[in-house]
């Protein structure tokens, strides 16, 4: 089963910020069209404070618990004040030859004394073929109550069980471990093993599925936050996003290197910081004119675990000039360096999807439309980006774009009228001071007021 593409098709949140609710639904999804693995681009445009960041956060916090990871207590710093629950669902699209495989995740987080807690979770699925499809059902519904079985419904678990006591034992015991370890109990290693190492016939297909789910954030879904972008600003590192082929496995993470001093590796890791950099060099002189990365290798030092390393120093190469020290670049051009590796995954893979907030920071914005155009022209793969630039508008149609609104109960919404191909950064200025959306666009601001404000505090 491995000729399978897989796409995120939409995201819901609910109580996340300052979002009571919104859903972006991807551009191919739209269109009935996800399975042409073309570009499928969505850009995320407003005010500041409008609920931009929280859809990049919630598929940050999406990754880790669809990987298994322990669930990360900075989200209850993310739900609504005002509420004790939130809710994230993401639906995606999975294609296995001429199969494809409408699944829904759903995960309710729930605040209590001792932090935040998963307190349900479920998937649903629904089958198309030959344009016949199935009705959208529950296949596994967990929740944190220990009256509950182990998940329902209970045909699924007794075609996961059959006879088998001895593993029905195991499903108990895996809740457990869930609860105590405060993670997802569909995706957490106890719970995986199970699923994918002891299947039956019957649910054979939903063990795939989840399987999917979860290769996808291990290998296909890159988040890129501000913090990311925090450590170029701070002169810190220059962290790589990157993910690298390796025979039938690939390597995905990101790769920071220091940028005030040499780091030392060792023998795996700086092969793999020279491929990084390859691919990366193949796109970056055409973006930068003439510039390449070079390693400056100072040759071998020893590790403080005593291992032999190698003292490493990234350098910045124009023409036939001296190469200089990567940190004498501009932060525009390390930010690019930094997600270049990624946005070529994009490019090629239509089962990734790359994520990035305020992807104009630092970036030049004709450079930021001319990317952007030939992304949503040429790229297989999926893009979320936010922006406050608005040259994007002007590259991308309003089919790729969304906008938030003013309405915390409906965040995100495409604007209306609008005509495929026409200037939509005009548009948007109009909907702005004219109104004739759907949603006000922008909680107005009074620039008198602003004027009167600052005279007052000087």
């Amino acid at each position: 089963m491995e000729n399978y593409i897989i796409r995120l098709s939409s995201l819901t949140l609910v109580n996340i910020k300052n979002v009571k609710k919104g859903t972006i639904v991807m551009p191919s999804a739209k269109n009935k069209n996800s399975k042409s693995c073309s570009a499928d681009i969505l850009g995320v445009y407003g005010q500041n404070g409008s609920g931009k960041t929280a859809i990049v956060d919630s598929l940050y916090f999406l990754q880790h618990i669809i990987t298994g990871q322990e669930l990360d207590q900075d989200i209850i710093d993310y739900i609504d004040v005002n509420a004790s629950t939130a809710e994230l669902s993401a639906d995606f699209n999975i294609f296995l030859n001429d199969i494809c495989f409408e699944v829904e995740y759903h995960i309710t987080f729930s605040k209590s004394e001792t932090g935040i807690n998963i307190k349900r979770e479920y998937l649903t699925c629904a089958t198309n073929k030959d344009n016949e499809r199935t009705n959208k059902n529950i296949f596994m519904d967990y929740t944190d109550d220990d009256n509950d079985p182990v998940f329902k419904p209970q045909k699924r678990l007794d075609e996961l069980t059959g006879k088998n006591k001895e593993l029905k034992l195991d499903l108990l015991v895996a809740k457990k471990i869930a609860k105590k370890s405060n993670c997802s109990y569909i995706f957490g290693e106890s719970s995986r093993e199970i699923f994918f190492n002891n299947i039956n016939d019957e649910f054979k297909i939903y063990s795939f599925i989840i399987n999917q789910l979860f290769i996808f954030g291990i290998r296909n879904l890159f988040v890129i936050r501000n913090t990311h972008s925090g450590m170029i600003t701070a002169n810190f590192a220059l962290p790589m996003a990157f993910r690298i082929e390796n025979d039938k496995t690939g390597i995905k993470g990101d790769f920071a290197v220091p940028l005030m001093k040499p780091v030392i590796l060792n023998s795996k890791r700086k092969e793999l910081l020279y491929k990084i950099v390859e691919q990366i060099n193949t796109v970056l002189y055409t973006i930068i004119p003439g510039m390449k990365i070079e390693i400056n290798n100072y040759g071998k030092q020893a590790l403080d675990s005593g291992d032999e390393g190698w003292k490493i120093e990234l350098m910045s190469a124009r023409n036939n000039q001296k190469p200089i020290p990567i940190r004498m670049e501009s932060e525009g051009i390390i930010k690019i360096i930094s997600i270049l590796n990624a946005l070529i995954q994009a490019f090629g893979n239509p089962s990734v999807c790359l994520v990035i907030d305020e992807l104009d920071a630092g970036i030049f914005e004709y450079l930021l439309g001319e990317i952007l155009e030939i992304l949503s022209k040429s790229a297989k793969g999926q893009l979320i980006f936010t922006s406050h630039n608005l040259r994007a508008l002007e590259k991308l149609n309003k089919e790729l774009v969304v906008f938030t609104t003013t309405n915390e109960n409906n965040r995100y919404i495409s604007l209306s009228n609008a005509k495929v191909s026409g200037n939509l950064r005009d548009f948007y200025y109009r909907g702005i001071m004219l109104g004739g959306q759907k949603e006000e666009l922008y909680d107005e601001t009074n620039k008198y007021e602003i004027n009167y404000a600052f005279r007052k505090a000087w």
